[in-house]
């Protein structure tokens, strides 16, 4: 399918669509199962995602095309015809999570090093967001921004 859309570019995607029809309307169940190739956050080389999806989408014949809701779409009744392209393009889309990084040691390596140098906080690719043992005794450092410290003692004030 050849659609203008910037989060799924490429993948291969399984779809199995049950239609029901009455004489006003087509009741389709759409069931998706695949894999979407995607840029990783982290060192943007492409990365495989697995998605699995179970969408609806209810046609009803009207006098002009509408959206009514996410799940219903109104088409003319002298159109006859409605292309799912866009449609399904949108159930893969909504499948993806908002973040998406390839597994520990799978990033691009040259894109890691760089990022890890030119980060405020230097992020370790398997424990992201974790403390870091940075002391000679074993504690752990704490890496908060000191401008936060301010508001800290704000909250603490406020709470006596």
């Amino acid at each position: 399918m050849d659609i203008d859309g910037d989060e799924v570019q490429k993948g291969k995607v399984k779809v199995l669509l049950e239609v029901k029809r009455s004489s006003v309307m087509f009741d389709m169940n759409f069931q998706l199962e695949g894999v979407v190739l995607i840029p990783c956050d982290r060192c943007l080389d492409e990365m495989e995602l697995p998605i699995e999806s179970k969408n609806r989408l209810v046609v009803k014949f009207g006098k002009e095309y509408a959206e009514e809701s996410d799940e219903i779409v109104v088409i003319p009744e002298d159109e006859g015809a409605i292309n799912l392209a866009w449609f399904l393009y949108e159930f893969i889309a909504l499948t993806i999570p908002m973040k998406h990084v390839h597994p520990p040691e799978k990033c691009n390596k040259a894109m890691s090093s760089k990022l890890k140098k030119h980060s405020a906080k230097r992020v370790d690719d398997e424990y992201e967001g974790e403390e870091t043992d940075d002391m000679d005794d074993g504690t752990i450092a704490d890496t908060t921004d000191p401008r936060w410290d301010a508001l800290k003692g704000l909250m603490d004030n406020e709470n006596e």
